[in-house]
């Protein structure tokens, strides 16, 4: 990621928004590979993280901006298949301007450089994008500049953490010649060959 000129959130928010618009209501219960969310509270933690990084790279820092990761997330809106991608597509917006990527905002109680932010807020849609899809038995194929930015910020992120952890839990082995979204998944604590339980 080139933290001078940024890239566009845009493509990796519509991904998401499409496998938002393909989940079942029979499936919202269901599990996925984040243990801690089932899909309902997937989609739920989605919508606040879409809330969150959108008020990011606005500066627009507050309540937002300043609930810490692993809060209870936000309960999942009624109107979520209509909320949700207009979020996705705020938040896209929202980074689309120059000045998001300079200087310092905050996110999940965090001061941080407005570039890194950018960073946390691609891997959150990539990973989780992931997820979602794994759990409703959608395709998955995410943005390529979002991906290469999950890969990297992960990376960094499990190569600083001497214990071999990694930013969602500890790091997945997978072999070096899988394919980039594999390697992300497992560097974010995941099983990249995770499927779904069958519906009963």
């Amino acid at each position: 990621m080139d933290s001078t000129t940024g890239f566009d959130l845009g493509p990796q928010a519509a991904v998401v928004a499409r496998l938002v618009a393909g989940v079942p209501d029979a499936r919202l219960a269901a599990p996925t590979p984040c243990p801690a969310y089932p899909v309902g509270a997937l989609l739920g933690h989605l919508a606040g993280l879409a809330e969150a990084f959108r008020d990011a790279a606005r500066k627009d820092l507050g309540p937002t901006t300043d609930t810490a990761p692993g809060t209870a997330g936000p309960p999942l809106p009624e109107d979520w298949r209509e909320r949700l991608p207009e979020l996705l597509g705020e938040l896209a917006r929202a980074w689309r301007d120059p000045a998001a990527w300079t200087g310092m905002t905050r996110a999940g109680g965090v001061d941080l450089p407005g570039a890194v932010a950018a960073a946390v807020a691609a891997d959150e849609l990539v990973v989780h994008g992931w997820d979602l899809a794994r759990a409703t038995g959608q395709e998955y194929v995410p943005d390529g500049a979002a991906l290469r930015s999950s890969y990297e910020f992960l990376l960094a992120a499990a190569q600083a953490d001497d214990r071999g952890g990694g930013i969602f839990g500890p790091v997945v082995p997978v072999p070096e010649g899988a394919p980039l979204l594999d390697r992300t998944v497992g560097l974010s604590g995941r099983d990249p060959g995770w499927t779904a339980p069958a519906s009963p």
